[in-house]
């Protein structure tokens, strides 16, 4: 295995699956008839060595922990086989030990960048609350559409602003709108409430300029997926509005496209309210 800082799970498992060969090597080892300078306990030495020089590589601290392990004869010089047995049985069960701790150190490596490697593929879950059931209602004159539409947000469990039931406060028309402009969505009204026409022109129906004003000052501020127009007989649409999608109030259909809309902004919708109020 490259160096400490560069590993994979695969990797470790396999260093994991070395370490485990060498210690079943050295618990199948028969010490009963071992010489000095044994050949086969040489071999075993360098298998050792080799297999934590992969596991840990060999300029790294855990080799240098562990390279114990490989050291597995005495250097006594003497030719008594008993001596030499004796050696050799006690340090193949500290290499055994050594191999051990070896393995749970890779373990707990393996843990760790499989904990890592998780986090890095799960999801970030971002938590985003319902919209507010806040809507404000901008209205002219006629006090009809607005208390039909106010009536049937309440009966879906809005809460509908209308600007002239909120306190003054010393502030005017536009300071309201803003400080009560905290809402989801806002339903515009379009009454023909005014005239108005160009110079020489004939005078046509229009809605009030206030609201025309508040239809532009919540478009800027919701966006146009969060605004509906509802417009009631006939009443001139500026052209600067004419992006501007309305539904007509000329009948029932109202409440429906009302729905759908509040629907399509994330809102949920009881639709068996709808089909009754």
């Amino acid at each position: 295995m490259p160096a400490e800082h560069s590993i994979s799970t695969q990797d470790i498992e396999r260093s994991l699956t070395r370490l485990d060969a060498c210690i079943k090597e050295l618990q199948r080892f028969n010490c009963s008839n071992v010489g000095r300078a044994d050949p086969t306990l040489i071999a075993l030495s360098a298998r050792i060595t080799d297999t934590l020089r992969r596991c840990f590589g060999d300029s790294s601290a855990s080799y240098d922990t562990f390279k114990g392990a490989s050291i597995l004869q005495s250097n006594t010089l003497t030719s008594d086989r008993v001596y030499h047995s004796q050696q050799a049985a006690h340090r193949i069960s500290q290499s055994t030990l050594l191999l051990e701790e070896a393995k749970r150190v890779l373990k707990e490596d393996l843990a760790d960048l499989e904990h890592e490697q998780s986090k890095a593929l799960s999801p970030i879950v971002v938590e985003t609350s319902p919209p507010s059931r806040r809507i404000f209602v901008v209205h002219g004159h006629e006090e009809g559409p607005r208390e039909s539409v106010a009536r049937f947000l309440a009966q879906l469990g809005f809460e509908p602003i209308i600007l002239h039931e909120q306190a003054n406060q010393g502030r005017t028309v536009m300071e309201k709108v803003e400080a009560h402009g905290d809402v989801s969505f806002a339903v515009v009204l379009l009454t023909p409430d005014d005239q108005g026409c160009a110079n020489g022109g004939t005078p046509e129906p229009r809605a009030r300029q206030n609201v025309l004003l508040e239809l532009g000052y919540f478009l800027g501020r919701l966006g146009r997926n969060k605004v509906c127009a509802l417009k009631r007989g006939i009443v001139e649409i500026p052209s600067d509005f004419a992006g501007v999608v309305w539904e007509s109030m000329d009948g029932g259909g109202w409440k429906q496209a009302l729905g759908r809309e509040l629907e399509a902004a994330g809102h949920e919708i009881d639709w068996n309210k709808v089909m009754r109020v």
